[in-house]
C-alpha cells in the first residue's frame, strides 16, 4: 500500500472540511486501503486492468452488488478527492462504473424491490402504535431519505413550523433539504412530547434507542421489517418483492410522487440525486417551487 497512509489523512482532512460524517470517510478509506493491499499497486497509478481485476474476483467469490457497488463507490470517492486535490489529470471510476459495474447490477438483479400501494402504506402507518416506530415509518415514507440519514438526525434539524428537515451532508447526496407535509408534522410532535421521557442520555439524535443511544442503521432496518410483517408486507426468507425495508419508502415516495403528476427535476431534487448531465450544472430549481409542488402530490395516509 505504497503511499496510502498520507493519502487516507489528506482524504480525511479533505471529508471534514466538507462536512461529511466521520463513519462514511472512514469506511470509504478502509475500502479503498483493502484495494490497495489486494492489487499492491501505487494509488496514484492505478490502471483499468487493475479494476477489471478487482470486479473480477469479487464476482467470483460471489460477493454481493450492494458490497460491490459500495467498494467502487469508496474508490470514486477518493480519487474525485485526488483529481480534485490535482494529485492525478482525471477520476477513472465513474466511467468504469457506468461500463461495469452497472451494467452487472443491471444483468445479475433480476428480483425488484416491493412497491406497495397508498392504502397498503397507510395500513402500515396506523397500524403502528409506538410512537417512535410510527414517527420513523412516516418520515422515510414522507420524505424518501435513507436510513443511514434518518440515524444522523438531531432535534434540532427538524423545523415543524416551516415543515422541513436539513440533512447532515454525504457522499451520496447532492441537495440536504427535504420536506414534510402536515401528517408527518402530527406525528412528529406527538413522538417529540414522548421523546422527553424516553431520552435516558440527553442525547441530541432524533431517533434514540430504548438503551439511550443514537439508532443505528440495522436498528431501524429491524423496526421497518417488524412492522411490515405484522400486516403482511414482509417475508423473512422471501424473494427481494416480498421484503419491505427503508429504502423501499424511497422507491415508494418516487413512485407515487411521480404517478400523482409531479415533475420528474423535481422529484429527483427531493431524492438528492446528483446532477446526471453537464446541461444540470447551469439549472436551478427553486426550492419554494418545490414545496409547493410536494404538498400537492405527496401521498395522504389518513393518520
Amino acid at each position: 500500500m505504497r503511499g496510502s497512509p498520507p493519502l487516507v489523512q489528506q482524504f480525511g482532512e479533505d471529508c471534514k472540511l466538507r462536512g461529511i460524517r466521520n463513519v462514511t470517510h472512514v469506511v470509504y478509506a478502509r475500502l479503498f486501503c483493502e484495494f490497495l493491499s489486494e492489487r499492491n499497486v501505487d494509488p496514484l497509478f492505478v490502471e483499468k486492468k487493475d479494476l477489471k481485476a478487482y470486479l473480477l474476483r469479487m464476482q467470483e467469490s460471489g460477493v454481493k452488488y450492494t458490497t460491490i457497488e459500495r467498494a467502487f463507490a469508496s474508490l470514486s470517492s477518493f480519487y474525485a478527492f485526488l483529481e480534485d486535490d490535482e494529485q492525478i489529470e482525471s477520476n477513472p471510476l465513474p466511467a468504469f462504473r457506468r461500463r461495469y459495474v452497472r451494467q452487472y447490477k443491471e444483468d445479475g438483479c433480476k428480483e425488484r424491490r416491493q412497491l406497495i400501494s397508498v392504502e397498503q402504506a397507510s395500513m402500515l402507518v396506523n397500524s403502528t402504535l409506538n410512537t417512535r416506530d410510527r414517527a420513523i415509518i412516516t418520515l422515510l415514507l414522507k420524505t424518501g431519505m435513507r436510513r443511514g440519514e434518518l440515524c444522523a438526525l438531531d432535534v434540532h434539524d427538524v423545523d415543524l413550523e416551516k415543515m422541513e428537515i436539513r440533512l447532515k451532508p454525504t457522499a451520496k447526496r447532492s441537495n440536504l433539504l427535504l420536506f414534510f407535509d402536515y401528517e408527518a408534522a402530527e406525528v412528529l410532535q406527538t413522538w417529540l412530547r414522548s421523546r422527553k421521557t424516553r431520552n435516558k442520555n440527553g442525547i441530541d439524535a432524533l431517533f434514540p434507542s430504548r438503551w439511550g443511544t443514537r439508532l443505528k442503521g440495522r436498528e431501524i432496518e429491524n423496526i421497518m421489517k417488524k412492522h411490515a410483517e405484522r400486516v403482511g408486507l414482509h417475508k423473512k426468507d422471501g424473494r427481494l418483492e416480498e421484503k419491505f425495508g427503508p429504502h423501499c419508502c424511497r422507491h415508494w415516495l418516487t413512485t407515487h410522487l411521480l404517478r400523482s403528476g409531479m415533475r420528474r427535476d423535481y422529484v429527483k431534487w427531493i431524492r438528492g440525486d446528483s446532477m446526471g448531465e453537464a446541461i444540470d450544472i447551469y439549472y436551478h430549481v427553486d426550492e419554494e417551487d418545490v414545496r409547493k409542488e410536494y404538498l400537492a402530490h405527496i401521498p395522504q395516509l389518513g393518520v
